[in-house]
């Protein structure tokens, strides 16, 4: 047994999702043994690009990409195992072993797709009732969570028990029936096609939601774990775990864009708590960035430019950056890097390094602006402020940076970066006070740029 205990490291993103963090995490997971997810569910996504394979994931922890590592998927996450089984088969389709590998808490909250169903009616509802939409991806995210803080949800343990989940289902069906009725006026919604099995007259079923459930139970029972045990007794043989974020920092129910925002803590103290450690074994905290920024949906954006219109360094960003949401297909808005964002972002997750990725994106623009802070209400700030109305009430204010002609297409030594490529990245060092550990010249693995090495750091 040894006797050196393990390193971590927590990968985050920290604007609005779509940083890039899955490449990260498979890169880094060359020094890693187990790889685990601690929050959120399919509503993210992360693209692998290997060898010049993509490979979109999901659920399942990026680390899966790499022979022998153990995944796991924690307490924190809410799962759909229709989703997951979905996910194994395409991986075990292409070659990947998955469920020897695979460990799913016995504590993590189920999507039924009751949840699913409540969470595009409300859509439809708030539209309905002249009000903006969320911006959910429809999955049943939101709902699952409320489950889970109203103390009704049910857990993957419970699949294991017939009986005690069939009489919690019928207690959720009524509560939601209830609600789809007297509330959200189902009846008078239309229905996906693909929650029709599970629905009628806009009231959700028993039987069709219970049995396939019970199907899913025989399935995941050999992957279901005390995910939580596993993971200190992994620390203990000195294995080193990278703990995988999803979504991003301002996507954080408690620090982003509120209301505009998912169903769960994204920073990166949220590690310990949706793993089931203690936050003295979170050793090192890479914050994934754009080298511009984006954002899925609705919600303030303050460095947002036009970005459909072709000649603008909006539209280039979009079209080069190839800007399509991994889970939905939608369309990212697209904007400059706002570096007072991220200065909010390293406060709130204690960021030890960033991770630049799409530097390559910005290859070919003759300028660059950088947000160094705004204007509000007559004042000028340096820090992106908490509330979503003050956050759309803020004017940028830009730094502009000479851009540059040259390829930065799979650089990977920092000297051979142009000299306004350099330029730019310690801009954001300086600005945000955190050094630039990795950089990313294109969604290939290998085409990475290492200034030091998260697993080492410190030591």
């Amino acid at each position: 047994m040894s006797t050196t205990k393990g390193r971590n490291v927590v990968v985050v993103g920290t604007q609005w999702g779509d940083e890039g963090k899955g490449k990260l995490v498979d890169w880094l997971t060359e020094s890693a043994q187990g790889v685990v997810r601690f929050h959120g569910g399919h509503n993210a996504g992360h693209t692998l690009v290997i060898n010049g394979v993509k490979t979109a994931l999901h659920l399942v922890p990026s680390g899966i990409m790499r022979e022998g590592v153990t995944c796991y998927i924690a307490n924190g996450v809410v799962v759909s195992v229709a989703k997951l089984i979905e996910e194994v088969q395409g991986l075990e389709a292409a070659g990947v072993q998955v469920r020897e590998r695979l460990r799913v808490s016995e504590a993590c909250p189920l999507i039924l797709p009751l949840h699913a169903y409540l969470d595009i009616v409300r859509e439809f509802a708030r539209e309905r009732g002249g009000q903006q939409r969320i911006g959910t991806t429809g999955r049943g995210i939101g709902p699952a969570y409320e489950d889970k803080v109203a103390r009704r949800a049910l857990r993957v343990q419970d699949l294991l028990h017939p009986e005690r989940f069939a009489a919690k289902l019928r207690d959720l069906l009524d509560l939601y029936n209830h609600v789809l009725r007297e509330y959200l006026n189902s009846s008078e919604l239309p229905t996906p096609e693909v929650l029709q099995p599970y629905v009628e007259g806009g009231q959700l079923r028993f039987d069709p939601i219970y049995e396939e459930a019970m199907r899913h139970a025989e399935w995941l029972r050999p992957m279901i774990a005390d995910v939580s045990v596993e993971l200190n007794a992994a620390h203990q043989r000195g294995e080193n775990l990278l703990f995988e974020g999803a979504q991003g920092t301002l996507l954080d129910v408690d620090h982003g864009t509120y209301p505009y925002v998912t169903s769960s803590n994204c920073v990166a103290g949220n590690a310990a708590a949706g793993a089931g450690v203690g936050p003295g074994l979170l050793h090192y905290v890479l914050g994934i960035t754009k080298a511009y920024c984006t954002r899925v949906g609705s919600g303030p954006f303050p460095t947002e430019l036009e970005w459909e219109t072709p000649g603008t360094p909006g539209y280039h960003m979009s079209t080069v950056g190839a800007e399509k949401g991994v889970t939905t297909g939608r369309s990212r808005r697209c904007g400059w890097f706002d570096a007072a964002l991220l200065k909010r972002s390293a406060q709130v997750n204690g960021l030890t390094g960033l991770c630049i990725t799409k530097l390559d994106v910005l290859d070919g623009l003759e300028t660059l602006q950088l947000c160094v802070g705004y204007e509000l209400d007559g004042r000028t700030i340096d820090i992106l402020p908490l509330g979503a109305d003050d956050i759309a009430a803020c004017k940028p204010l830009y730094e502009t940076l000479p851009g540059w002609t040259e390829s930065t297409v799979g650089v990977t030594e920092y000297a051979q970066l142009p000299s306004q490529a350099r330029q730019y990245l310690e801009r954001i060092e300086a600005i945000t006070g955190v050094p630039i550990a990795v950089i990313s010249t294109s969604p290939d693995r290998d085409h990475t740029i290492l200034r030091h090495k998260p697993f080492e750091h410190g030591l």
